[in-house]
């Protein structure tokens, strides 16, 4: 009859019968943000170190950079899974190249492996954000930003994950001269370099729960590769 209501146990009823959706995803977000800047004649490439997984914290101490040769750096962050497994690729890659070549792979040709190798996965894609920093074969700085299925492109600094919204416009303004009327871009120091990446490692650690505890510096110029380890927040 009209305006008759149902009785519980044929809600129930409907609420059994009704279909049930279920998801599943292959992937996870892990935090993690990284950064580089090219300088003239050398490069300098961070990340932070905490791994999380939604509101939990995995790891303290897991830096999302990687020394694959004696000049470049790899820094990868998104689905931790993925990174390990890309990095693994990458240096069984470049170990192959050295055994039939009897030399290191340079940077720019790095870069245009790892475009390859990101393109061949792209119907299902690795889920990790990539920056390569090292010297070209002229002896510059120079740093290379990727998208997940292998589009990329050379760059003077760049920074991916978690925090690349707060900490791109501030390399925009302190590198580029983004909106500073009359200002002069001016050489960058590798000093200035480093203080600048601590800086803006700071104040990302205070506003992205995904950024914390520690940031690894790495410096790559024509002597090598130093890296420094700085202390962020903790909570």
């Amino acid at each position: 009859m009209e305006g008759m209501t149902m009785m519980p146990y044929q809600q129930e009823k409907q609420q059994i019968e009704r279909p049930i959706q279920a998801r599943f995803s292959p992937y996870d977000f892990n935090g993690g943000t990284v950064l580089a800047i090219a300088g003239e004649d050398f490069a300098v490439i961070a990340s932070d170190t905490r791994l999380m997984t939604g509101f939990s914290i995995l790891s303290r101490d897991v830096p999302k950079t990687s020394q694959v040769t004696s000049n470049t750096v790899l820094g990868s962050c998104g689905f931790h899974g993925d990174v390990l497994t890309l990095t693994k690729v990458i240096e069984t890659r470049l170990k192959m190249f050295n055994y039939i070549h009897n030399k290191e792979m340079d940077t720019s040709s790095i870069a245009a492996m790892l475009a390859t190798i990101l393109y061949y996965r792209r119907f299902f894609p690795y889920y990790v954000y990539n920056i390569v920093a090292g010297l070209d074969t002229e002896g510059k700085g120079c740093v290379f930003s990727f998208d997940p299925v292998g589009s990329y492109e050379r760059e003077t600094y760049r920074a991916g994950g978690s925090a690349s919204s707060m900490l791109q416009p501030l390399l925009d303004n302190q590198i580029g001269m983004k909106n500073q009327e009359g200002a002069k871009q001016v050489p960058l120091s590798k000093a200035k370099a480093v203080a600048l990446v601590k800086d803006v490692f700071t104040s990302a650690a205070e506003r992205d729960i995904n950024t914390g505890d520690a940031v690894v510096i790495h410096v790559i110029n024509k002597q090598g590769i130093t890296k420094e380890t700085f202390p962020l927040r903790r909570d």
